[in-house]
């Protein structure tokens, strides 16, 4: 097993000064000022966050919560072809001892502390619900992992680190949870270690397949069955996204050095170890491994839709070409719905693996009860 050491937040008292000293200088056109989020983020908004970082906010008061709350560690995995990067990450056990081990995994622009509010649902005990032993994985860049020193790490490279820790912890079999970013590595995690090691995952941002001729009877019934009021809402909501959400995703993948001049109000990305430009790397690196998803998982999945998702497409579109065990559908929530509706969240995920449940006892010995 590797050594996992522990780990607390404490920034230079150095970087606290340069940030003040960066936003004492910021300063902003007056042009378009009424134009709201027609053209970007509303220059308002802006000038209220930037006035509030810099004289309001207590960074030291949130350093010292986020280091009493969530029990970090960092440990080293070795990447095939990329050498060893240090990874920093929280781990929650239960103190149910046959708690099912859970990987958390995040994407951009959240970080570790999205499992802020959902952890003390997914770690408590109770005869109604299984619990979990919790591991939330710093993407490679984000926060306090190590960034890869070279380029070419792509989605495969990301799984691989994920599941090497699951692996270290001694969680040789688990399951998963992922959204934005995490939905697709946790997806090629499945692929590559489901079944053996990986049992069942599941995710908040479900990205269907469209239907193929390659399954003309499916497709036939595509062109054939009118859409329903909620699907035509998700086609609406993607399609706006697609023509008028995406600007920071082909930047990023495109030119991902440029934004971290952009982010300076996010302060755990601005502290994160390599920087703030070194996430958006994954837009940049990726970009060509999502174009083709290719196979499916076939081990079992959970998918919870949320309306204010950034894409929502049919259901039926994402059970023709999963193994999808339990789906639910929430009438509020969106992208960051473990920040937004922790509770609901969990209680899809206890849902999925609960007794009687599609995933119960999946993973050998850890049914999640006492």
């Amino acid at each position: 097993m590797t050594s996992e050491t522990p780990f607390q937040i404490d920034i230079p008292d150095e970087k606290l000064t340069i940030l003040r000293a960066k936003l004492e200088l910021a300063s902003f056109p007056n042009e378009l000022e009424d134009a709201r989020w027609k053209y970007g983020a509303p220059l308002a908004d802006i000038k209220r966050l930037t006035e509030r970082w810099k004289n309001s906010y207590n960074w030291r008061k949130y350093e010292k919560e986020i280091n009493e709350q969530l029990p970090m560690f960092t440990c080293d995995i070795d990447v095939d072809g990329f050498g060893v990067l240090n990874i920093h990450y929280v781990h929650k056990k239960s103190e149910t001892v046959d708690a099912i081990p859970l990987l958390f995994c995040h994407g951009w622009p959240g970080s570790f502390l999205e499992v802020g509010k959902i952890l003390p649902f997914l770690t408590s005990s109770a005869p109604e619900h299984p619990s979990f032993h919790v591991v939330v994985l710093s993407l490679p860049g984000f926060g306090f992992s190590e960034a890869p020193h070279k380029q070419g790490f792509a989605i495969d490279q990301y799984a691989e680190v994920a599941h090497k820790l699951m692996l270290a912890l001694r969680y040789n079999e688990y399951v998963t949870h992922g959204g934005d970013w995490g939905s697709l590595i946790t997806r090629r995690m499945a692929s590559v270690y489901g079944g053996r090691h990986l049992k069942a995952w599941h995710t908040n941002s479900p990205l269907p397949k469209p239907p193929s001729w390659r399954l003309p009877l499916f497709f036939l019934s595509f062109l054939l069955t009118p859409w329903s009021t909620e699907e035509k809402a998700g086609i609406e909501r993607t399609t706006w996204f697609q023509t008028k959400g995406q600007g920071y995703y082909h930047e990023q993948s495109t030119q991902p050095q440029t934004l971290g001049y952009m982010l300076t109000w996010i302060s755990l990305y601005w502290f994160s170890r390599n920087g703030p430009a070194a996430s958006l790397r994954i837009y940049f690196e990726l970009r060509s491994n999502c174009e083709d998803l290719g196979q499916s998982p076939t081990i079992p999945m959970g998918a919870s839709f949320f309306p204010k998702e950034l894409i929502v497409l049919p259901t039926v579109w994402l059970c023709k070409s999963h193994n999808v065990v339990f789906e639910s559908h929430h009438k509020t929530g969106g992208h960051f719905a473990a920040t937004e509706v922790p509770e609901e969240l969990a209680q899809d995920i206890w849902k999925m693996f609960v007794k009687g449940g599609p995933a119960f006892a999946i993973v050998p010995g850890r049914t999640g009860y006492a």
